[in-house]
């Protein structure tokens, strides 16, 4: 009798949040497992409330994941329940994926990474003055990181005294970067002398689309405008600003460049980028 040889079992990867169904991630992530002859699965999970976090981490473990990214609202709360963290998370305070090993899980933030390598595409980071709409946990970390890139200022700009003023003193003591909050109240208009402006918040995803109130006759053409959204890819925020002739920076950008560290920290895969591209659109519809 031959000897019966059964595949390897499929690996599952996860990403917790809420609202998640307008995230192409995993349709990004199974088109890259396929393209490297991975039996690798990417699922979504809708984590509807905080109070659930613990128990939807304890699965992460249970079941036996490969890897699970956390995206908003958790990048903050998701941190008491894993067994380690990096050095990033550490300084940020915020999370965005974990790694596992042994049944250990051990929680990584590249969020900042991500951002920093799509904006240097477009322009350098290092001297220019940052203004940041929204601080939560993706913010924060993109704050950071793009204060350790060389950002010679930075302005948070949020509707919670607490949270921009706790991200701007976090971005100075871990970068010596000068930073400050200033209060959103209605129609945001920005400083003089802004370089790079960033939508860091949910508003302008599918499906509402929401336009970010912004004063764009405060906005110079020379301002670089990013936007964290990665469904669609041009936002109201975007196309106003490309409608002025500023240079943009989209989500879906940034996606591709922290989802590639993200593959190759769980699968030891290098990948190249042109697959994630082609991927991502794909997922995206165009």
């Amino acid at each position: 009798m031959s000897n019966i040889i059964l595949p390897p079992q499929k690996q599952m990867t996860t990403m917790l949040g809420h609202p998640v169904a307008e995230n192409p991630i995993d349709q990004m992530f199974d088109e890259v497992y396929a393209h490297y002859g991975l039996r690798w699965q990417f699922w979504k999970c809708d984590v509807t409330s905080e109070n659930n976090i613990p128990a939807a981490i304890a699965g992460v473990r249970a079941l036996g994941f490969a890897g699970a990214c956390i995206t908003v609202p958790y990048k903050v709360v998701s941190i008491p329940h894993l067994d380690e963290i990096d050095a990033d998370v550490k300084a940020i305070g915020a999370v965005n994926y974990m790694s596992i090993k042994d049944g250990r899980l051990t929680g990584h933030n590249n969020d900042g990474k991500g951002v920093v390598k799509a904006i240097q595409k477009v322009t350098p980071i290092a001297g220019k003055r940052v203004v940041m709409l929204g601080a939560g946990g993706a913010g924060r970390a993109m704050a950071v990181e793009l204060a350790w890139a060389g950002a010679s200022h930075l302005t948070l700009i949020t509707r919670r005294e607490s949270q921009g003023t706790e991200v701007a003193q976090t971005v100075t003591r871990v970068s010596g970067v000068p930073a400050h909050w200033v209060q959103w109240s209605g129609e945001v208009c920005v400083p003089e002398g802004t370089d790079i402006l960033m939508n860091a918040t949910h508003l302008g995803a599918a499906p509402q689309l929401e336009p970010v109130p912004v004063n764009w006759e405060t906005v110079s053409q020379s301002t670089t405008v990013v936007d964290v959204i990665t469904n669609p890819r041009i936002t109201p925020f975007l196309k106003a600003a490309r409608d002025m002739g500023c240079p943009i920076v989209n989500g879906v950008e940034m996606l591709v460049q922290l989802a590639m560290q993200i593959f190759e920290a769980w699968t030891g895969i290098k990948p190249d980028e042109a697959v994630f591209q082609r991927a991502v659109a794909k997922a995206l519809g165009e």
